[in-house]
């Protein structure tokens, strides 16, 4: 995981075609800039206005021309929110997105109805934002560098002036021809954008350079999985010569197109061979075992389960599909968690016995059962400290050998949460 993260997030400025430059390592996404007849295009802006002024202080290197419009891929904040930083200087660029663009933050539905704080703060464990060492413990976002700049985090965004409810929209800009076509997936609101003269395709956030995130665990609608494989395979349509993701660096030549057929596939095979097994009766528990990508598809880098993972995919389709309930009778109204941990430990002999389990379960260096065991416990109060300090040392031990970054950074935080009560 160290390798890939100090590879694939090198903090650089890389030529991309002849008048294309792509900001990589910068901050959680990537920016990318234009340079047009008598003025640069901009597209995404960062997650914070620090690291948007780095971006932009690399990119004033290359060319002084001023900035004549900015173009969202969608709403995420790690893309809109380094704007303030390209209009400061004054040249009253236009903000171009599609018309149901959702600035998160700004979303009223989700703070009315939805857990707010705790969606927060799920986020906060997802991406080690506070807690955490940079390139120790939090190797990397998973889609980002472990260390980026912060500083007016989520401050920055501009609401677009122009946007586009069609299917696509042609505009030109600067002498520079673009094309920007509707492709919901990863979100909604997001669009690609095709360069027909230079051959370039801009994928927002529907693809990057680890398996996709299907289901983010800090918690989130769900992501219809079929219309993102739909937006893929328009993205193959196109004579591809270079591939910018949202995040990741640039793909170029003839595996731009093969990474984002084979992107679609995966995400295809994940929709049918799950409900393959759905319609075996097989709950979630049983179809993390029998939905696998065949080896043509895990043999590739791009697909390396860096960010999301196969497990939670298939867990979010049967969810997204069915709901919570895996339709099993028994689990219509279970046991209260703490009523069950007493009947299980007084099955096993009584509570002394369920801690000398859970002890035996480290020692053996099973640690997701270890940590199950001390759940039990934890809620029993006689082990609780104990308990606490096994679930601790299982969860640092089970982030090492996490390879989805954003699971391991989760397991850290939260060791780090129960560590400071």
């Amino acid at each position: 995981m160290k390798e890939h993260a100090a590879k694939m997030f090198k903090k650089e400025v890389l030529k991309v075609g002849d008048n294309v430059y792509v900001a990589v390592g910068h901050a959680a996404s990537v920016a990318s800039m234009i340079i047009g007849d008598d003025g640069v295009i901009i597209i995404d802006t960062t997650q914070s206005i620090g690291s948007a002024e780095g971006v932009l202080e690399s990119f004033r290197k290359i060319t002084d021309k001023p900035i004549k419009a900015i173009i969202y891929t969608h709403g995420h904040r790690d893309h809109i929110s380094g704007t303030s930083v390209f209009t400061a200087e004054g040249s009253n660029p236009e903000i171009i997105a599609r018309s149901n663009l959702i600035n998160p933050l700004d979303d009223k539905n989700l703070k009315k109805v939805g857990p707010y704080k705790i969606l927060q703060k799920r986020t906060i464990r997802q991406y080690g934002i506070k807690g955490l060492e940079p390139h120790t413990e939090k190797v990397s976002m998973g889609l980002g560098p472990a260390s980026i700049n912060n500083k007016g985090l989520g401050k920055g965004f501009v609401a677009p002036t122009r946007t586009f409810f069609d299917d696509n929209m042609e505009i030109t800009v600067s002498g520079v021809k673009f094309e920007l076509y509707k492709a919901p997936g990863e979100t909604n609101d997001q669009l690609f954008v095709w360069m027909p003269e230079e051959k370039i395709l801009f994928s927002g956030d529907n693809f990057y350079q680890t398996f996709p995130n299907l289901y983010a665990i800090r918690g989130t609608v769900y992501r219809d999985f079929s219309v993102w494989a739909d937006s893929l395979d328009h993205m193959t349509q196109f004579p591809i010569e270079h591939l910018v993701p949202g995040h990741t660096r640039p793909i170029s030549g003839p595996e731009a197109n093969q990474a984002l057929a084979d992107y679609r596939d995966a995400i295809r095979y994940i929709v049918e061979k799950t409900a393959e097994g759905m319609n075996k009766g097989l709950t979630p528990d049983e179809l993390v075992s029998y939905v696998t990508l065949p080896k043509n598809l895990t043999e590739k880098y791009y697909l390396n389960e860096f960010l999301g993972t196969v497990d939670w995919s298939v867990r979010a389709y049967f969810a997204g599909t069915l709901g919570w309930f895996d339709g099993n009778p028994t689990h219509l109204f279970p046991t209260v968690p703490r009523e069950k941990a007493q009947r299980l430990a007084n099955m096993a002999g009584g509570e002394k016995v369920l801690f000398e389990n859970m002890n035996k379960a480290v020692s053996d260096k099973e640690f997701q059962w270890a940590m199950e065991l001390a759940d039990m416990l934890m809620l029993l109060e006689k082990y609780k400290k104990e308990a606490t300090a096994v679930k601790i040392t299982a969860l640092k031990a089970l982030a090492d050998q996490q390879r989805s970054a954003i699971g391991r950074n989760y397991y850290l935080v939260y060791a780090k949460e129960l560590a400071a009560e």
